[in-house]
């Protein structure tokens, strides 16, 4: 302290969001961890997950979520018909295939303003988007 005097808060508005999305997840029994980057990582029925929080501007706290479903699928056809499929089931958030040589990485992406939700809401937003991973991921296992 400075002889009494009452110093600000260091915690940006983001990072104070991005705890809070952490707690909210840890709820769900959700095991979280701080990766080196300042992200928060976890799994979630099988998925590997990283929730970052970004000011786009003041007042505009956003969550991002990516969740890699897949990873190393062979390149084919079916795998393209799956991935649109549940690309169209999904509520929250897109599916994206990244190919490298003749394997690819099914990636769901989703990003929300989450500034002003107060943790109730929160939580419900982020078990909206996992369990629509969860589900976009079942068969996308498949050879």
């Amino acid at each position: 302290m400075n002889g009494g005097t009452n110093m600000e808060s260091t915690v940006s508005p983001e990072h104070e969001l991005q705890a809070r999305a952490g707690a909210c997840l840890s709820l769900y029994d959700i095991e979280v961890r701080v990766d080196p980057e300042g992200s928060i990582g976890f799994e979630y029925e099988g998925a590997l997950c990283s929730l970052r929080a970004v000011r786009l501007a003041p007042g505009l706290d956003v969550l991002t979520l990516t969740c890699v479903l897949a990873w190393d699928r062979p390149v084919k056809p079916q795998l393209h018909k799956r991935v649109a499929e549940r690309n169209n089931e999904l509520q929250f958030g897109s599916l994206t295939v990244i190919a490298h040589d003749k394997l690819a990485d099914i990636i769901l992406r989703y990003t929300f303003p989450a500034a002003g939700l107060d943790d109730q809401a929160l939580a419900t937003m982020l078990v909206l988007v996992l369990s629509g991973a969860g589900r976009a991921r079942q068969g996308l296992l498949l050879p």
